[in-house]
């Protein structure tokens, strides 16, 4: 195997051209076995691996510095680079982050899971570079989809202007993870289609030097055109065309379905592979079923994705059965989240959905595009929990981020029943902007249908009165403080008051001042970060009084892959824990 000889990059400059192409037979081999048994990113490394062997065989790295985008492609560079037992050894499979990681080697620059951050931070290299007087060549892989981040704009702005050397490799396989979308698309199909000639050359109009080649999944190819811009001393891109999934015949076909897969997915084949007929409950399908019902009904309703669709179940079944009533604004969760606003301001009805995790981009748009103009848009917010993720995908910040800010309604829904008849409230509503935290996790039915009137803003909901202890289980946490008060009842007879808060964006004054009368202690559970979060709000209220507050959640770190029991242990998030840690606050003897 030519990969035996392979340990670090400069081992593939003494390989001719035709073992540098049975190389990336073998890396996309070890791929797909791979990622088929752990799942992961799958179609968009399969594309870049003629590049990456092109990029390491011209380029002297760690000397020269290469940034990725997203690094959701990062996978052949890994195995170039020292790591190739964590693809070739099962036992190993787990070694390495999806993700480029500086602690795991000097090939990787930067801790990077968001997108379209790579032009941006590769002229911050730069730049820092030609402030030392060095000359290393500082090369950015970016996607086409990341190009319609806004960042990604900023950043060829001001990398156009260095007048020294940066390297823009463009990855173009017509793809974001759902199918691209925005006007530049529109430049990068004439390019294609003109093999780079067209006089209409969105680079050149910035000012960069540019270089087209159409055979991206050609190592030869590649290794030409990079060797003509080593060493460049003026900003250039690299506009290679390339073919997702290219080597896995499913992957080709079905692009946005195996740009990630669960393990087993490679080997399905079409005959066995039915797309969209899975028809098991899910908070994805209660929400795609709800926003169609609604949108036939009304035709101001319109569904918005942030280029992230089948994170959420917004299939494209889904999206053709909207039509004009369903929007990708691309990888921009700032734009989404302003044009929601503007939407909803003049007389439309927006429902956005975004991952807990992206959410935090989009900070100032929501506080003086949204809130600040008081526009009534829905935001559904995915995936917020603690969770064994990447540190780059952690859905654990969201509450500290929205709850806070003013005229925003945040809800947190225990159960189906409750998620739909916020959601519809908030769809009638126009006197605020609200947010729903969909609940993460397996279906919760409560059997009967939510009464309540959420334009009574804050009003906690007591589902069992008690004595002496009162748990808060804020939405995917309220089984948790279900079973808390379980374990409090065998553990020292305690029957505890159990409370649905609905809200995190304010407090039931009324409620929280009835429990000073046959209450020693408050407990909070929240599934996300303590720091400014919602049980806080809970410790200031009682914060001159006798009461004593236990708030449980997640510390303020960022958790890289940990498995989610032993998060749970670590943040005493379990019934029994959680019941000796109150016992102790009230003084138990015995525990």
């Amino acid at each position: 195997m030519i990969l035996d000889k392979i340990n670090m990059p400069n081992d593939l400059k003494t390989l001719n051209m035709n073992e540098l192409a049975e190389l990336s037979d073998e890396i996309r081999k070890i791929i797909i076995k791979k990622v088929n048994k752990t799942g992961g990113h799958f179609g968009s490394n399969l594309g870049i691996i003629e590049a990456t062997i092109a990029l390491h065989y011209v380029f002297n790295c760690p000397d020269d510095k290469i940034v990725f985008d997203v690094s959701h492609q990062c996978y052949p560079h890994k195995i170039l680079t020292g790591r190739k037992e964590g693809y070739l050894n099962p036992e190993k499979y787990s070694a390495y982050t999806g993700y480029t990681a500086p602690e795991e080697s000097a090939c990787d620059l930067f801790k990077v899971g968001h997108t379209s951050t790579s032009v941006s931070l590769a002229v911050g290299v730069a730049k820092a570079r030609d402030l030392q007087g060095k000359k290393e060549n500082v090369i950015a892989l970016i996607g086409d989809g990341s190009l319609s981040g806004g960042e990604a704009y900023e950043g060829l702005n001001n990398a156009a202007e260095l007048n020294s050397n940066i390297i823009i490799i463009v990855n173009d396989n017509d793809m974001s993870i759902a199918e691209n979308a925005g006007g530049l698309y529109k430049n990068l199909k004439l390019l294609r289609d003109t093999k780079g000639k067209a006089e209409l050359n969105f680079f050149k109009s910035l000012g960069f030097e540019y270089f087209y080649v159409d055979e991206g999944n050609d190592v030869s190819a590649l290794i030409n055109a990079f060797e003509k811009v080593k060493d460049a001393n003026k900003p250039t891109v690299v506009h290679i065309h390339t073919l997702k999934g290219c080597g896995s015949k499913i992957a080709e076909e079905h692009k946005e379905i195996y740009h990630y897969i669960m393990p087993g997915m490679a080997d399905l084949k079409d005959d066995d592979f039915a797309l969209g007929t899975n028809t098991a409950e899910s908070y994805n399908k209660i929400t795609t079923d709800f926003i169609l019902k609604k949108a036939k009904e009304d035709k101001r309703i319109i569904a918005i994705s942030p280029a992230t669709p089948g994170a959420y179940g917004f299939t494209k079944e889904f999206r053709d059965a909207l039509g004009a009533q369903y929007t990708d604004v691309g990888i921009a969760e700032e734009h989404a989240v302003a044009y929601a606003s503007a939407l909803a301001k003049s007389g439309a009805k927006p429902i956005l959905s975004i991952l807990s995790s992206f959410v935090q981009r989009t900070y100032d748009q929501l506080s003086q595009d949204l809130c600040l103009n008081n526009s009534p848009a829905t935001i559904l917010v995915q995936w917020g929990a603690i969770s064994g993720a990447d540190a780059t995908h952690l859905g654990v910040f969201d509450i500290p981020l929205l709850c806070n800010i003013p005229n925003l309604v945040y809800l947190s829904p225990v159960c189906k029943e409750e998620y739909l008849k916020m959601f519809e409230w908030s769809l009638l509503q126009n006197e605020h902007p609200v947010a729903i935290r969909v609940p993460f996790g397996e279906v919760i039915s409560a059997g009967y249908e939510d009464m309540t009137d959420y334009s009574m803003l804050n009003k906690f909901k007591m589902t069992k009165k008690g004595a002496n202890v009162a748990i808060i289980g804020v939405g995917n946490f309220y089984a948790l403080a279900e079973m808390t008060a379980i374990a409090l009842k065998e553990k020292a007879g305690i029957d505890a008051t159990l409370i649905n808060p609905r809200f995190l964006t304010g407090v039931d004054k009324e409620m929280l001042e009835d429990l000073k009368s046959g209450h020693n202690i408050v407990i909070t559970l929240e599934d996300g970060v303590l720091n400014g979060g919602f049980g806080e709000k809970i410790s200031r209220f009682y914060g001159n009084s006798e009461m004593k507050v236990l708030n449980f959640g997640a510390k303020k770190e960022f958790t890289d892959r940990v498995p989610l029991g032993e998060l749970y242990e670590r943040y005493h998030l379990k019934p029994g824990l959680i019941a000796e840690d109150v016992l102790k606050a009230l003084n138990f003897a015995a525990i």
